[in-house]
C-alpha cells in the first residue's frame, strides 16, 4: 500500500471537500503521518473515512472531522493549546507542528504512554502529557491557553472548558445526545464567550459525560 498516496487522498477526497482550505491545516495533516499513530494492526485504515479503533472503546475522529477542528482553532505559532483527549497522539502532533506548545490530558495512561512513542518517531518534542480526568482534574488549573480541543463530547454544554481560555482564545468541542450532537466553536473577546454553532457530528463522550438515560414508563 502507498501510504503517501493515501494520504494526499485523504486531503483531497476527504478533508478539503469538508470546507477544509485553511492551507497551514492542509500541510500539516499532508505532512504528519497518520499511519505511524494507529495500532500496527490497522495501519491499512490509517487514511479512510473511518473512526479508526484505538481501544477501551475510544477511536480517532474522522479525518475531515480532524480537519475541520483544527482549522476552527486557528492555531498560530506563538499559541499554547490544551487537548482534552489525547488518544493514539495524532493530533497532539497536528497541534504542536502548528503552535509552540501542547498540554495534552487522557484518563488512559496506556493511550499516554503509546502517544509518547509516537509523538517520538516524528520528533515532535514540544508537548507535555498527564494522565487526568477532564471533568474533575482540570477546573482549578491557573494556566490558560490560546487554543482548546476537545476530542470527545459532552452531553450540556458547560463552561469549564471555556474558562481556560485566554483573551482571544478559541475552543472547539461537541455538545449533545447521540441523535443529535453539534460541534462549536468559542471565542473569549473583550471579557465575553461568543459561542457559534458549526456543525452536525457525532463523537463518542468523555468518560463521565455522557448523557444521562432516559426513561419513559
Amino acid at each position: 500500500m502507498n501510504l503517501e498516496q493515501a494520504r494526499f487522498n485523504m486531503i483531497e477526497q476527504q478533508v478539503r471537500p469538508w470546507s477544509v482550505l485553511d492551507s497551514t491545516v492542509l500541510q500539516t495533516m499532508g505532512s504528519i503521518p497518520r499511519d505511524i499513530f494507529v495500532p500496527e494492526s490497522l495501519k491499512s485504515l490509517a487514511y479512510a473515512d473511518i473512526e479508526v479503533p484505538l481501544g477501551h472503546g475510544e477511536s480517532m475522529m474522522f479525518p475531515r472531522v480532524e480537519g475541520r477542528m483544527l482549522q476552527e482553532l486557528e492555531i498560530d505559532i506563538n499559541d499554547e493549546c490544551l487537548e482534552v483527549g489525547t488518544g493514539s497522539g495524532y493530533i497532539t502532533a497536528c497541534l504542536a507542528t502548528m503552535g509552540k506548545h501542547v498540554d495534552s490530558i487522557d484518563i488512559y495512561d496506556d493511550f499516554l504512554q503509546s502517544a509518547a512513542k509516537n509523538l517520538d518517531k516524528v520528533n515532535i518534542s514540544n508537548f507535555s502529557l498527564e494522565n487526568k480526568n477532564a471533568l474533575t482534574d482540570i477546573g482549578a488549573s491557573n494556566k490558560k491557553y490560546d487554543a482548546i480541543a476537545v476530542t470527545g463530547s459532552i452531553s450540556e454544554y458547560i463552561p469549564l472548558f471555556e474558562q481556560l481560555l485566554k483573551p482571544d482564545g478559541r475552543l472547539f468541542l461537541v455538545v449533545g445526545g447521540k441523535q443529535n450532537m453539534h460541534a462549536i466553536k468559542v471565542i473569549f473577546s473583550n471579557g465575553m464567550y461568543h459561542r457559534t454553532s458549526l456543525f452536525e457530528t457525532v463523537l463518542k463522550p468523555l468518560v463521565g459525560a455522557e448523557a444521562k438515560p432516559e426513561f419513559s414508563f
